[in-house]
């Protein structure tokens, strides 16, 4: 149901499609700092009680995932 979605999960959603473009596309710095953004965000949702536990968890897991992929992801 995407037409339900929360201006917040959009804005992750939308942090998360960017992330994804910049890995694509090679640019390293600007990836890291949608990554960043997206751990930030997410955990800053959760802390106000915005997302559901079962998005929070998703964005969380995603965050992970791309921060170990990223890991070695520098100049």
């Amino acid at each position: 149901m995407l037409f339900f979605r929360s201006k917040e999960q959009k804005e992750l959603d939308f942090l998360l499609e960017e992330l994804k473009n910049y890995l694509s596309n090679n640019y390293k710095d600007a990836a890291h700092d949608c990554r960043r953004l997206l751990g930030e965000k997410s955990e800053q949702y959760y802390q106000e009680k915005t997302p559901k536990i079962k998005q929070y968890r998703r964005y969380s897991e995603l965050y992970r995932k791309y921060t170990a992929i990223m890991k070695d992801y520098h100049h």
